[in-house]
């Protein structure tokens, strides 16, 4: 007889654990494991991990199979497996009809549910009864459902259920910007219901996304039609979100030991290893105890001060729960196979045996894992006093099956039954291995002959035409789009498939292939039809560079290299000559680089071998049973786009009316019109300043002086609680983002009359229809329909030349016109009258909420913050709205959100320690800044600003946000473009000379600034761009905090308390606790005022760090400004310097509206906010001397160290 080898023995043991603890209370119909022992609800998340121990003991079981009974056990063990998945697969089938609402609603009652009867399989309590609404928990299947697929176990047996997976995909995907409830289904860690963006379901939603992309999930004998399609644009959402928030892991917590599901094992979903290690060790550091890692800090669950008589947390009662928080053995095993698979065998063993020590045995020898240890009554305070030193008792579930399932994981790897790679046959654990270069390939197509002619010619530019790369097609972006629609689409389960029809750069970047034939697409940002944009030259050449350094940094996990196909159209040609951008650019890609980006110039044909080819063949009608034939309504629109997708330049409503350019009519006009359009313009600086102050024009409003004898408390005193995640969850707020439930205004919109368009009345409609049609001038044209609007609405209608135009019909036109003459003002004003949204608004906006960032748009104190994603039509209303009908601003601000889009994708450093982007204070800036270069009036600036190209109103936006230092030269027909001082090849006194404005008047050269004047207002400059962009010091809200959690009461600024009990509830690395910081800091509507209170802050933070006092009362930090002014202007009197002009004089001298005569905001001196913050005079000196003073923190006597003074 044969004996059994050690290895077999062992694996007896492993399944006698999993059979005796777990597979025991296996459901013998539905397959579904319950949540322990007497349960009849089954978890999704258990369930998997429990499939998962089976699964790999199943594969040591076939590779030790001497005898027929172990290779039986090896059987039992897979059809176990599958019996569990299959369970899970079916009771979400039974709940497709939520899958097909969440895709256009993402609210928690239209979710999956997170557990199933044990019994049936069906639902077991109410969509409102749980947090449902768990992604992490729906990936984790899919995820799992791929390896396993991939290992060769056949889990999918129907196309129905192919699609259904393919749908759970489209559920999963929005993961990026849908809050949930997360992996302990609590949401906000306050328990009161409030869902978050959670890193963990991010991570895991983007490991699944990747495991099932071009899988086959008939495995071997599978074809096109069981194959599950991902645009990688979706998975490259959920990463650089992802890699955003790590290592934090919502709003309301700072860290979470769910994390090492993401960093390593199962999911393997983060590729840079500096991230991976930086989350791994705070972990160890702030949450890895003796017992297992606390869930996350403040985590009152099981405690024994928890109250169980209710779910929820009261906010001050959170940090009752410091230092004792119940730890869980769970996450040393989840330590350990990290460690496994960072081979780091010795740190493995060390966790595996701390795990050993805390498992409980049986009275027949079983070990088994306990669901966390809790500190008992009596070692409450001494636990406090030294966190870890008191001993635990276990409470919970024993065993735990989740925590079981992954010690005997564990236990497999160590003892070396199953390899890592035997777990992950996708090899996502390799995903952080560095990876070559990847080289961008670049192909240029003509759009006729007579362009390929003119680039030959004239550029030597040697091209194709789209149709000699025939039998390739090249089709526009929204093609594809259109045919991914059909994508899931399944009429039996009543499944809809892919509702939007957006694709980004990754998607257009692969070559597709249906029935024999190849299809390569145009990147969106080049389809002409989507917004003005594409008039822009250099900025679409600047959009391709970006986009060409984003496709080379995001093509990982993909085959081949991204081909980036372009087609330039007639319509782009000016004077019958290619764009000079384009030209220089085509020739940058020539050499090889394109912005430090290694690219290769070729043909489609030459790109076919060694790009990412992909299939859409499932177009096919499989569900009909014609899987060799397309779908009717396919076929229909390939028939009807297929050599059309390029569009034909509309021409003018107005061409064959006007008779030509006719001499100056001699027509009395009874009223100018002219300037209409100028005069709804918002955006303005101050006029009011003298010369010697304009670039102050920024400041908005001018405070009386705040300084208060005693606190006055308002109404409500304490800070109003920044909206959370509940906006987040409404589902009304939250529909898809490229749907239009709000459309263009109707007909009859009428513009907003202003007092300045009465004195239209008397003019008669007749006169403006003979001038309207007499004139070739754009600002005329655009005046007289904007009277013709505001009086009678878009669908007044007017008989020109015989045929009846609605005014919208004739700004339809002068729209079009505006775009090809690049007159940028007024093709802003047009855009805002029509109604029309930029492209990809919504996108924008959500990629910017998404990583942490608010968003407010409108000029103070008229703010609206967008604190939830929003559709298009919806965010359209909104901003024009907070602009009050200002067509030309509001559509500056939708371009402004496109931009900064751009930038935080690109450059997301650019935005570090700023929460919230306050679109109005951005425009003032910039309108503030053009008038300190031009030394013009305020409207001069503002005609300067709206009329910039696209490009350089992009290039503006950038040195804004940057910092860095730029200046103007003039352009064509008046205009300004802007460059960086260091990139600028003209000279500085070239800069800024030119036209101001339209009339065409040189700047005179004794108004150039000189080096003296360049050095003033330097930090008054840096402190209203600071202030503007709410950026503050690195560190600073956990500085505030830990101030805080010092004080008694609080601190007060802006009128409004940050109270002491913010503390009670939060965490110092809480991004929840730097929003109600920033809420308060967000009331000062002057940019400089805000960021001298922020210096005052910073300096009420080093208190704590030199052992100074706290103070037992509120501190306000106003009148430390204040008196921090005061300060500095007894200094100036003394020295006889330059505050003495103004503020320093005896009285000060003020304006008749009671506001400083210097232009000090907030009643500061403008000469305070101009000085730098360290050195003798600097603010930071006046400060500290001011708190010192105030707050009577320093000693009576003895010497004291300041190193700031």
């Amino acid at each position: 007889m044969r004996t059994r080898s050690n290895s077999g023995v062992r694996l007896d043991y492993y399944r006698d654990m999993l059979f005796n603890t777990v597979l025991c209370h296996q459901h013998p119909v539905t397959g579904l494991l319950p949540a322990s022992k007497g349960s009849q609800h089954s978890w999704v998340r258990d369930n998997v991990y429990c499939a998962i121990a089976l699964w790999g003991l199943s594969k040591a079981y076939k590779k030790y199979s001497d005898l027929d009974e172990e290779r039986s056990r090896t059987y039992e063990m897979e059809q176990r497996v599958v019996k569990i998945m299959r369970g899970l697969l079916t009771s979400m089938m039974f709940q497709k009809d939520k899958v097909e609402r969440f895709k256009s609603s993402q609210s928690p009652k239209d979710a999956l549910h997170a557990k199933y009867s044990t019994t049936t399989g069906f639902t077991c309590v109410g969509d409102n009864e749980w947090g449902h609404l768990q992604l992490d928990a729906t990936s984790l299947f899919l995820l799992i459902l791929a390896q396993m697929t991939a290992s060769g176990i056949k889990l999918v047996y129907s196309l129905d259920e192919v699609t259904f997976i393919q749908n759970l995909v489209f559920y999963i995907e929005i993961s990026y910007f849908t809050p949930d409830y997360g992996i302990w289904e609590r949401g906000d860690k306050t328990n009161h219901g409030l869902p978050e963006l959670n890193a963990s379901s991010i991570g895991m939603a983007k490991a699944a996304m990747e495991a099932l992309n071009d899988l086959d999930l008939f495995g071997a004998h599978g074809g096109p039609a069981s194959v599950i399609h991902i645009l990688p644009d979706e998975v490259q959402k959920c990463q650089a979100v992802l890699q955003s928030m790590l290592p934090r892991e919502s709003i309301s917590k700072e860290l979470d030991s769910g994390l090492l599901s993401i960093i390593g094992f199962p999911a393997f979903a983060v590729s840079d290893a500096a991230t991976i290690n930086a989350t791994r060790l705070a972990v160890e550091e702030k949450l890895l105890g003796r017992y297992g890692c606390k869930r996350f800090l403040r985590d009152g669950y099981k405690t024994v001060k928890e109250d169980p008589n209710r779910l929820y947390y009261e906010p001050w009662e959170l940090r009752v729960f410091d230092n004792i928080e119940c730890e869980w053995p769970l996450f040393l095993c989840l330590l350990a196979i990290d460690q496994c698979y960072q081979g780091n065998r010795e740190a493995m063993d060390k966790h595996i045996l701390s795990i050993e020590e805390l498992m409980i045995k049986t009275d027949d020898g079983q070990k088994l894992v306990p669901e966390m240890y809790q500190i008992p009554p009596e070692s409450l305070d001494a636990e406090r006093a030294d966190p870890g030193s008191q001993r635990r008792r276990p409470v919970g579930r024993v065993p735990f099956f989740w925590a079981q399932s992954l010690y005997v994981i564990a236990k497999l790897l160590q003892e070396g039954c199953i390899q890592e790679s035997e777990l992950d046959p996708l090899n996502r654990r390799l995903g952080a291995e560095k990876k070559p270069d990847v080289v961008v390939q670049v192909a240029i197509l003509a759009e006729n002959k007579h362009v390929q002619q003119i680039m030959a010619e004239h550029h030597d530019l040697q091209v194709q035409t789209v149709d000699e790369v025939y039998p390739i097609e090249v089709q526009p972006a929204r093609v594809l789009g259109k045919l991914f629609t059909h994508l899931g689409l399944n009429k039996k389960l009543c499944l809809s498939g892919r509702t939007t029809l957006d694709v980004g750069s990754l998607g257009t970047s692969i070559l597709y292939s249906l029935q024999g034939q190849v299809f390569a697409f145009t990147p969106q940002f080049l389809d002409m039809d989507r917004f003005f944009f594409a008039s822009d030259a250099q900025l679409v050449i600047d959009i391709l560079g970006s986009e060409i350094f984003f496709l080379q940094s995001a093509w990982t996990n993909m085959m081949g290299r991204p081909l980036v196909t372009i087609v330039f159209q007639e319509r782009l040609l000016e004077d019958g000559m290619v764009p000079a951008p384009y030209v220089q650019t085509f020739r940058k890609i020539k050499t090889g680089y394109l912005n430090a980006t290694r690219v290769t110039l070729g043909t489609i044909r030459d790109f076919v071998n060694t790009s990412c080819l992909s299939s859409l063949e499932f177009l096919n009608d499989h569900e009909a049973g014609r899987s060799d034939s397309l779908k009717p309504e396919v076929r229909q629109y390939l028939d009807h786009h297929l050599r059309k997708g390029l569009v034909v330049r509309r021409s003018s409503a107005l061409d064959g009316i006007r008779p030509g350019i006719r001499p100056q009519t001699s027509l009395t006009r009874k009223m100018s019109h002219r300037g209409a359009v100028r005069r709804t313009r918002s955006v303005y600086g101050d006029d009011t300043l003298p010369p010697a102050s304009l670039d102050s024009a920024f400041c908005l409003t001018r405070r009386k002086s705040i300084r208060r004898a005693s606190l006055s408390v308002a109404q409500d005193d304490n800070l109003d609680r920044v909206p959370e995640d509940e906006a987040l969850a409404d589902a009304t707020a939250r529909a898809r983002l490229n749907s239009d439930e709000v459309g263009d205004p109707p007909e009859s919109f009428h513009g907003v009359r202003t007092e300045s368009d009465v004195q239209y009345d008397d003019v008669g409609n007749e006169d403006l229809i003979t001038m309207l049609r007499d004139t070739h001038d754009l600002e005329e044209r655009g005046d007289i329909l904007h009277f013709l609007a505001v009086a009678n609405g878009l669908g007044f209608q007017l008989d020109l030349g015989g045929r009846r135009f609605t005014v919208r019909e004739l700004y339809d036109d002068l729209y079009e016109s505006a775009c090809r003459q690049k007159h940028w003002a007024m093709v802003r004003h047009t855009a805002g009258m029509l109604g029309k949204k930029m492209a990809d608004l919504a996108e924008a906006v959500t990629a910017m909420l998404v990583r942490q960032k608010q968003i407010t748009v409108g000029a103070p104190p008229n703010e609206v913050t967008i604190i939830a994603p929003l559709p298009a039509g919806e965010l359209r209303q909104l901003i024009h709205k907070a602009h009050g009908k200002d067509e030309t601003t509001a559509m500056l601000t939708q371009e402004l959100l496109l931009y900064m889009s751009m930038l935080i994708r690109v450059e997301p450093q650019l935005f570090a320690e700023m929460l919230r982007l306050r679109v109005g204070l951005i425009i003032q800036v910039m309108c503030g800044e053009l008038q300190r270069l031009l030394k013009c009036a305020a409207d001069e600036a503002t005609e300067t600003l709206v009329n910039l190209c696209p490009f350089d109103m992009k290039n503006l936006l950038y040195h804004i946000i940057s910092g860095k230092d730029f200046g103007l030269t003039s352009g064509p027909s008046g205009r300004f473009n802007v460059l960086s001082r260091r990139s600028a090849k003209v000279s500085k006194k070239s800069e800024i000379k030119g036209l101001v404005s339209d009339v065409l008047t040189a700047v005179p050269a004794e108004l150039e600034e000189s080096p003296d004047e360049e050095r003033s207002g330097q930090w008054l400059r840096r402190r209203r761009l600071d202030g503007a962009l709410n950026r503050v010091p690195q560190g600073f809200y956990q500085r505030v905090y830990r101030f805080l959690d010092g004080v008694k009461e609080g601190v007060y600024v802006a009128q409004r308390l940050i109270p002491h009990s913010l503390c009670q509830e939060m965490t110092a690395g809480e991004t929840k606790f730097a929003l109600q910081v920033e809420s308060v800091l967000t009331q000062i509507p002057e940019p400089e005022y805000r960021q001298l209170t922020v210096e005052a802050l910073m300096v009420l933070t080093l208190l704590p760090d030199h052992g100074a006092p706290l103070p037992d009362r509120v501190v306000e930090v106003e009148r430390l400004v204040h008196h921090a002014n005061d300060l500095f202007l007894e200094d100036q009197r003394r020295d006889h310097g330059d505050a003495t002009l103004c503020c320093a004089c005896t009285p000060k001298r003020t304006r008749p509206d009671g506001a400083l005569e210097c232009g000090g905001a907030a009643y500061v001196c403008r000469h305070f906010y101009d000085s730098a913050p360290s050195g003798r005079f600097g603010t930071m000196t006046y400060l500290l001397r001011a708190t010192a003073q105030t707050l009577n923190c320093l000693p009576g006597d003895g010497d004291v160290d300041c190193n700031i003074c």
